[in-house]
């Protein structure tokens, strides 16, 4: 795989926000570093699993737009990835994607079920799982962060992810009638693997680690905090809409 470069438009998105970090304590920066460059590489990779996801949706929606709206949400994962590097060149990183990326042919197919159905699975698995966790724990980290040029980058993702997470509620509300009784009764039984997945790329990227002072001002989360917010917000917010978009409990 190629090395992905980011540089130059990170360091131009840089400049726009006014990143500096020249008087960081330097026990933040390493740690600063690490956390910002993963989110660079996820967010970018991102990419590819909306572009999927769309060329997926396009084949069992019928709504134009539906599927424009994913392949702009495409565009704004790419974006974010270069909003996390400037924040990696910001900290004296290089904005360089070395590892591999996800792939458009490893989006699930779902083969065992109707179209509409396997489709419905990416779309819960996509948006209403991951966008919604992810909602709720750069919100948490943009109320802990303070006024200036990081938060407000910060909240530029932050309001991209809330339309991801709600196109994905939306669609699947719209589709209820279509994907039947029993495509919801069989969607409802998937969902604890689906909930197993999140559970378990979630914790992996919430590790308790030492509590940093300051760690806060430049998007270090409290692992052990995290993990709370994110239970909380599969028990308090993800199952019980779909509970209620199913029918019956998950």
């Amino acid at each position: 795989m190629s090395a992905v470069d980011l540089r130059r438009q990170a360091q131009a998105a840089g400049r726009a926000y006014g990143l500096d970090f020249g008087d960081l304590d330097p026990t933040l920066r390493r740690p600063a570093l690490a956390t910002w460059r993963g989110r660079m590489t996820n967010e970018y990779g991102s990419t590819a699993v909306f572009a999927a996801l769309a060329d997926q949706v396009a084949t069992v929606d019928d709504d134009p737009e539906a599927v424009a709206t994913l392949r702009g949400f495409a565009a704004e994962e790419r974006r974010h990835g270069v909003l996390c590097g400037a924040v990696v060149e910001a900290l004296g990183g290089q904005a360089v994607i070395e590892q591999p990326l996800p792939q458009a042919e490893e989006m699930p197919r779902h083969q065992d079920v109707p179209a509409l159905e396997g489709v419905a699975r990416n779309v819960i698995s996509v948006c209403c799982l991951s966008e919604t966790v992810a909602v709720s724990l750069i919100t948490a980290e943009r109320l802990a962060m303070p006024e200036g040029p990081l938060r407000r980058l910060l909240t530029d993702i932050l309001s991209d992810e809330v339309g991801h997470a709600r196109f994905g509620w939306r669609w699947l509300a719209r589709h209820q009638e279509a994907l039947g009784a029993e495509g919801l009764d069989r969607l409802r039984r998937w969902m604890p693997i689906a909930l197993d997945h999140l559970e378990a790329y979630e914790l992996a990227h919430l590790q308790p680690g030492p509590d940093l002072a300051g760690g806060h001002t430049v998007g270090l989360c409290d692992g052990e905090a995290a993990q709370g917010l994110f239970y909380e917000t599969v028990s308090s917010v993800i199952r019980p809409r779909l509970d209620q978009l199913m029918g019956a409990p998950i």
